[in-house]
């Protein structure tokens, strides 16, 4: 295979293995297992949209769980108000979207640990608000949400919603991949590196910064509006500040900046999670144990990866590639190097 053709397969191989999964797996998993599938594919969205923030644009947020919010309730409150429900899942990422777009303005200007403090804060915000509004059903929530349905055929069953659910996170993938790979990927990626080195290279660094936050808003609020659709029911409650940390721990154990990164992060800490909340419902155990397991965990994950692997395992298994590559030599290598003794030999 000729090395552009190669290129392109590597490039494409991480948008085809999730498309394989998506089709593979809901048909053989459990009820149960099923509804945690669809969970971990909206994490993965939510976690993809962080990774490219914090990978390219090098800004932290502590509220991404306010973007799923967002396309929650746009695509809720949409439904329940009669939209049909394919236009109130479109109008989800671009809803949440357009309100990172006006709030990033401000908040863009700030660096570090005041931006992650004022993204936490914006979300604090929000939620209060909700829980105020009589409109969107206040604390009580957003109920009588009605399942999602394309051409009259309405998903009814987790089976259907897993399938939607990692389709969007294959598209997402895909949209990720063209953007980075593109010209003004390029730009991003030099905007990675160090703001003042792109500016001097003509890059527009507040226009790219705010385009990555409004399109990292934009993937949360897909999947916060396939959750509402899924669950049927939307509250304040439904997304606490708790998880915008579990995203950010995803995206950084995972690894920035990366399409696997996302995938491999929300896996392992989903499926972590579960595993601890299974632990810390059995008899004996106190009440309190699930939840101080899962803040446990995610501290002791964040510390460790930040000491061991600070740039996430995807970046590491990066670097062991080319190391178990030299360790193992080549055999087509060792067979071209062995063809001139021979022909010596036979002279």
């Amino acid at each position: 295979m000729r090395g552009p053709d190669r290129g392109v397969v590597v490039r494409r191989a991480p948008v085809a293995v999730v498309v394989l999964a998506s089709l593979a797996l809901p048909p053989v998993l459990s009820s149960k297992q099923l509804s945690v599938f669809i969970l971990l594919g909206l994490a993965v969205l939510v976690t993809l949209g962080l990774s490219l923030l914090m990978g390219y644009a090098g800004q932290v947020s502590l509220g991404q769980a306010s973007f799923s919010c967002i396309g929650g309730y746009t695509a809720g409150l949409l439904s329940v108000h009669g939209v049909p429900s394919v236009a109130g899942l479109l109008a989800a990422p671009v809803v949440a979207a357009l309100f990172a777009g006006v709030v990033g303005i401000p908040l863009l200007r700030l660096r570090g640990h005041a931006l992650a403090f004022a993204t936490l804060a914006m979300q604090l915000i929000l939620l209060s608000l909700l829980s105020q509004a009589d409109w969107a059903g206040g604390a009580i929530g957003l109920q009588g949400v009605p399942r999602f349905s394309i051409g009259g055929v309405e998903l009814a069953d987790d089976l259907s919603y897993a399938y939607l659910t990692w389709f969007a996170v294959a598209g997402a993938m895909l949209l990720a991949h063209h953007i980075i790979t593109s010209r003004p990927g390029r730009g991003l990626r030099a905007l990675a590196s160090s703001e003042s080195a792109a500016a001097a290279c003509g890059v527009p660094v507040g226009r790219y910064r705010l385009a990555v936050f409004a399109l990292s808003a934009a993937i949360a609020g897909l999947a916060g509006g396939i959750y509402a659709f899924y669950v049927g029911y939307l509250s304040p409650g439904s997304f606490p500040v708790l998880m915008s940390i579990e995203y950010v721990v995803m995206a950084v154990v995972g690894g920035l900046g990366t399409l696997w990164g996302p995938v491999l992060g929300a896996t392992g800490m989903v499926l972590l999670v579960q595993l601890l909340n299974t632990l810390g419902t059995r008899p004996g155990m106190p009440s309190y144990a699930p939840s101080v397991l899962q803040y446990a965990v995610y501290a002791g994950l964040l510390v460790l990866v930040l000491l061991l692997l600070p740039r996430g395992i995807v970046p590491a298994l990066r670097d062991l590639g080319p190391v178990l590559r030299r360790a193992v030599p080549d055999r087509r290598t060792a067979v071209t190097s062995e063809v001139p003794d021979r022909v010596g030999d036979n002279a």
